[in-house]
C-alpha cells in the first residue's frame, strides 16, 4: 500500500492515524533519507497519543526520548548508532516491553530488524514520489491484517 504525501501537514496526519493502531510490543519503523519527513510523521503520531501541543524533538541527539500516553511510546533516532547492540543499551527493550516504539533509521538495526523487536511491526519508507513524497506500507505480523484499517 503507498499513499502520497503532498505536505507536512499530510506526513503529521498519516502519524496521526496509524497511532490508534499501535499496540504495546510494537515498532513503527520508519525508513527514508535525511529531511524525507521521518520525524514528521513520528511527531504526528505521538501527539495523537499524547496531546495536540506536546513538545516532541527530534531525538537525534538524545537518541531517545520517552513518552506518558496509551501505550507509553518511546521515539528513537538510530541514525548515530554504530552497532546494532546500541539499541538495546539505550533502552529499545525496555520501551517494548512497557509500550511501543517509533524508529527512526532502523537499518541501523542490521539486516534483521526482527532479531530486535516483536514480530509485530509496520515498516514506513518515505520517498520522493510525483514531485512530492509517497508513504510506501510493509506490514509484519498483526500489522498484515491491521494494516487494513489505516484510512489515510
Amino acid at each position: 500500500m503507498t499513499v502520497s504525501l503532498p505536505d507536512a501537514e499530510a506526513t503529521a496526519r498519516l502519524g496521526a492515524a496509524i497511532a490508534p493502531l499501535l499496540r504495546p510490543g510494537e515498532a513503527l519503523l520508519l525508513y527514508g533519507p535525511l529531511g524525507m519527513g521521518k520525524s514528521t510523521l513520528a511527531r504526528g503520531l505521538i501527539r495523537a497519543l499524547t496531546t495536540p501541543d506536546e513538545d516532541v524533538p527530534s531525538p537525534t541527539f538524545t537518541l531517545v526520548q520517552f513518552y506518558e500516553s496509551d501505550p507509553p511510546v518511546a521515539h528513537f533516532d538510530l541514525y548515530r548508532l554504530t552497532r546494532p547492540e546500541e539499541a538495546a543499551e539505550i533502552g529499545l527493550d525496555e520501551a517494548l516491553d512497557e509500550g511501543c516504539a517509533v524508529i527512526e533509521w532502523p537499518e541501523r538495526l542490521g539486516d534483521d530488524p526482527g532479531h530486535w523487536l516483536g514480530p509485530d511491526r509496520l515498516a514506513v519508507v518515505i520517498s520522493e514520489r510525483d514531485g512530492g513524497r509517497g508513504a510506501t506500507f510493509f506490514a509484519a505480523g498483526a500489522w498484515e491484517e491491521r494494516l487494513k484499517e489505516l484510512h489515510v
